[in-house]
């Protein structure tokens, strides 16, 4: 498991898990709200990518379910974009991809063209990550190795 200071981390999994358990929970607006305040934290620190593509999916999916294409499609493809940003940043990491189920998720997002229609967000709309609940022994045993 790499240590990288740029890389999501222990410390970032537990900024999200609040926001994760709302996004799962079908609750976009105040994952968004949640996930915002990190993200404002976070200035300066490239894994904030994560947390910006998570807000995006997550208005994206207010969108959908509110039948505004043009809003669903303008954040899916913003989304995108931060799915690149946070390759070329590196900010991928064992945990991210563990704890978010993150290949999946960017899977879903980048499946979505820019010539969608509301049917082609049905599947990342049913897309929940890992279960937040779960992750506090797993949190435990990480920051025991660090």
């Amino acid at each position: 498991m790499s240590n990288s200071s740029n890389q999501f981390s222990v410390t970032h999994l537990k900024k999200v898990k609040e926001g994760i358990t709302l996004y799962n929970r079908e609750f976009w607006w105040e994952c968004h709200e949640e996930l915002e305040d990190h993200w404002l934290e976070d200035q300066g620190d490239p894994t904030r990518f994560v947390y910006w593509v998570i807000i995006q999916v997550a208005t994206a999916l207010l969108h959908h379910r509110d039948d505004n294409l043009a809003g669903a499609r303008g954040m899916i493809l913003k989304a995108q974009d931060k799915i690149l940003r946070c390759k070329k940043a590196g900010v991928e990491s064992d945990i991210l991809l563990r704890f978010l189920s993150w290949k999946r998720f960017v899977k879903l997002v980048g499946a979505i063209g820019s010539d969608c229609k509301l049917e082609d967000f049905k599947e990342l709309a049913q897309f929940k990550f890992s279960n937040p609940e779960k992750w506090d022994v797993h949190i435990k045993k990480l920051e025991e190795l660090i």
